[in-house]
């Protein structure tokens, strides 16, 4: 693998180097950057990766820049960005930055590509939506496929999807965590002690997670053989029915990308 620059050493550059790293890529390959230094250097000490002291030198060499530093930089990145990232593969990991924003910083770039990983990422079990504005040779899709399957999985998408992407697989793990804590909760009011109610949610979750993605089969076929006619999960599924569970989960979502389009408007 060519060599791959990171600008940026927060957690997720760190999430795709020690994915990259579990992967057999040599750390040699790997260098990153921060103008501070303070997350770069104790990420290069902790990796074996390369820590540059300038962008020049974080460049120099590299085929690739993965850009994964805090959106609201880039308008006061290094302009001599624009020219040393001439020929390269240019990956932005930066929430709401679109491609034409993105081809303005970037503008001699081979090719730049827009993504949204999630946290699972950060244990190699997230999921990623990337996209183009022109489609990749084939060189560079293996590139980004190795770099993204880093994170876990990935899709991609047109870039007019990516607000929708955000509310469900971005934001997604959130809801997720406030289910869980909801369900701790219940568990707790029906009388478990709250570590047990924790670990009972938990579980439940994680299990019937890894079922479903397993079987490869629609969630409502695995719902109704939990469910027997007029049975205690029936009960509660008439309940979460009556409240339009589903409907204020579309809600939720429809919000999430309402406020993602919000941000992302001149971005």
């Amino acid at each position: 693998m060519p060599k791959i620059a990171f600008l940026g050493a927060g957690n997720m550059a760190a999430a795709m180097i020690d994915g990259l790293l579990a992967k057999k890529t040599p750390a040699a390959d790997l260098a990153c950057f921060t103008a501070s230094g303070k997350t770069a250097a104790p990420l290069a000490a902790r990796t074996g990766i390369a820590h540059a002291h300038s962008v020049d030198e974080l460049l120099a060499g590299a085929d690739t820049l993965v850009v994964a530093f805090k959106p609201q930089h880039l308008a006061s990145a290094d302009p001599k960005l624009a020219t040393l990232t001439a020929g390269k593969l240019v990956l932005s990991v930066l929430a709401g930055k679109k491609l034409a924003t993105l081809a303005k910083s970037f503008p001699h770039a081979r090719a730049v590509v827009r993504t949204m990983p999630n946290t699972p990422g950060s244990i190699g079990a997230g999921m990623t939506g990337w996209c183009v504005a022109a489609p990749l040779n084939a060189s560079d899709r293996v590139l980004v496929g190795n770099l993204l399957g880093a994170l876990g999985r990935a899709v991609e998408i047109p870039e007019s999807q990516m607000d929708a992407l955000t509310a469900v697989s971005g934001s997604g793990p959130a809801y997720l965590f406030e289910f869980a804590a909801a369900l701790r909760d219940a568990g707790t009011a029906a009388g478990l002690a709250p570590d047990t109610a924790n670990t009972l949610a938990i579980e439940t979750l994680l299990g019937a997670a890894s079922l479903l993605a397993a079987r490869q089969i629609e969630p409502e076929k695995l719902r109704d053989a939990v469910t027997s006619p007029n049975g205690v999960t029936f009960a509660g599924l008439q309940r979460m029915a009556a409240r339009d569970f589903r409907g204020l989960v579309r809600e939720t979502v429809l919000a999430a990308k309402a406020r993602s389009e919000e941000l992302s408007h001149d971005s």
